[in-house]
């Protein structure tokens, strides 16, 4: 179980990030939220939550500072789990750079990081953060993003944790997409997990952008035996002036 903690993590934000950020100025509410079906009956490590049947979700508040940086708070991370009712998992901040108008050109980029307090039941490492790379490009009305995530429990370089997250969709009009998205944890970077300790999920997502609310749904299957078998995620957002 040592061996496949970081494989069977459950997370507050299931979201392949396409480098568009808040307009300068403008305050944005997102709200988080994901629901395991069927997962592990067991907890990762000991005093964890039990990922089956146990809601996950967070507020994330973002401000755009400028046209190429979102800075983020993600608060509170809340569970409703199986095993310990409702529970406070602690709290983000989030510093996004990002190309300039993503949303209009045919290859975009940026980074983010996020910087993460943790609660004794929701990771083994009280400190931890993420370092996310953003690659995209568009083909008409098909978007190809890649994020090949590297998360930090600050325990040295090779113990850097791979887990990319793939999205390809198909932008039915300018407020209606369907989309394909693949959500991978490969383990340290040092030495991968073996393959069926690994964690492999696709979702199958609907996106709407149009008023009052943007709006991201799906559901996921497991492709591994460490994975999740079904699950279910909600995002919804919204600027606030």
């Amino acid at each position: 179980m040592a061996a496949a903690t970081s494989a069977m993590a459950q997370t507050d934000e299931i979201q392949v990030y396409d480098a568009s950020i808040a307009p300068k100025g403008v305050f944005n509410l997102t709200l988080h939220d994901n629901y395991t079906i069927n997962g592990s009956s067991k907890p990762a490590f000991p005093g964890a939550l039990v990922p089956e049947h146990t809601l996950n979700g967070v507020p994330e508040w973002a401000y755009g500072v400028t046209d190429w940086f979102e800075a983020g708070l993600y608060l509170p991370l809340y569970s409703v789990s199986s095993n310990k009712g409702a529970v406070l998992n602690g709290f983000k901040l989030r510093a996004l750079f990002v190309d300039p108008d993503a949303a209009d050109k045919s290859f975009f980029y940026g980074i983010n990081f996020e910087f993460s307090y943790n609660a004794r039941h929701w990771d083994e490492n009280r400190y931890s953060s993420e370092i996310r790379p953003i690659i995209g490009w568009r083909f008409g009305k098909i978007d190809l993003i890649f994020n090949p995530i590297l998360d930090n429990s600050y325990k040295g370089f090779s113990r850097l944790d791979f887990a990319p997250s793939t999205r390809i969709d198909y932008n039915i009009s300018d407020k209606w997409a369907v989309a394909a998205e693949e959500y991978d944890d490969f383990g340290p970077i040092r030495h991968f997990l073996p393959g069926s300790q690994q964690s492999h999920q696709l979702f199958a997502v609907v996106d709407y952008s149009g008023a009052p609310v943007t709006v991201e749904g799906g559901i996921g299957f497991g492709l591994t035996s460490a994975s999740d078998k079904l699950a279910l995620k909600l995002i919804l957002s919204k600027d606030l002036n």
